[in-house]
């Protein structure tokens, strides 16, 4: 499973095998899951078996990965097995990673995994699968950091992906909260690209205010012209 080339063939054989056989193959996985999560080409087999088998076989590979979620999140292979999990694997079930990822009493996990290469991918994902109720403590603490995430090279994307999957009232406090800079942040390299997301998917009175802040400044806005 972690041969460059075997893993394929194991992958296929996810893919296309009997359910006896897929059962087979899991049973081979149980014991192994962090090993392989961890390892170049054993995530992918991961990955593949968590597309490919039964709910209640995909939870026998989750019981492995209790309390070393934050591990793989910041691995390059791991965080892509926490990905799939989340994207493959009913909500109701993922209750471990969010555990994980706003433990009782931290206010700066959810912050500094935005800003990590591979977390920064994983925190995405939550936005994009999990429940509201999920989702809920992992906004508020992003609410909290928009200022600081927005300028960071990874922490924008997940900001554009709060104004993109979160409600009316998310996108209106991250407009609240660019609101007075919004000159200063549209000449960012990354705080622009949050700017442009405000405008594209933010409602009618969002758009209005971020367009009447710049145009209410005809001195700062002939300097902006000028800079590009």
């Amino acid at each position: 499973m972690t041969d460059v080339f075997g893993n394929y063939v194991i992958q296929k054989f996810f893919e296309y095998g009997t359910a006896e056989q897929k059962n087979i193959l899991t049973n081979a996985v149980k014991g192994n899951v962090m090993s392989l999560a961890l390892q170049m080409y054993g995530c992918r087999v991961i990955q593949k078996a968590l597309e490919s088998i039964e709910p209640e076989q995909q939870m026998e590979i989750l019981k492995e990965m209790e309390g070393q979620v934050l591990k793989c999140v910041k691995d390059q292979n791991g965080n892509h097995v926490v990905q799939k999990v989340i994207e493959r694997v009913d909500a109701s079930r993922l209750q471990f990673i969010i555990d994980a990822l706003v433990p009782a009493g931290d206010n700066m996990t959810v912050c500094n995994l935005s800003t990590h290469p591979y977390g920064c991918r994983v925190i995405q994902r939550v936005l994009e699968h999990c429940t509201d109720e999920q989702k809920r403590p992992v906004l508020d603490q992003l609410h909290k950091h928009v200022k600081s995430l927005i300028v960071d090279q990874y922490g924008n994307y997940v900001i554009q992906h709060v104004i993109e999957h979160g409600s009316l009232e998310d996108r209106d406090r991250i407009v609240n909260q660019v609101k007075g800079d919004v000159l200063h942040f549209a000449q960012h390299k990354f705080a622009s690209n949050v700017i442009e997301k405000c405008l594209t998917c933010g409602e009618p009175h969002h758009k209005n205010a971020l367009i009447t802040e710049v145009c209410g400044n005809p001195n700062e806005l002939v300097l902006f012209s000028f800079i590009f």
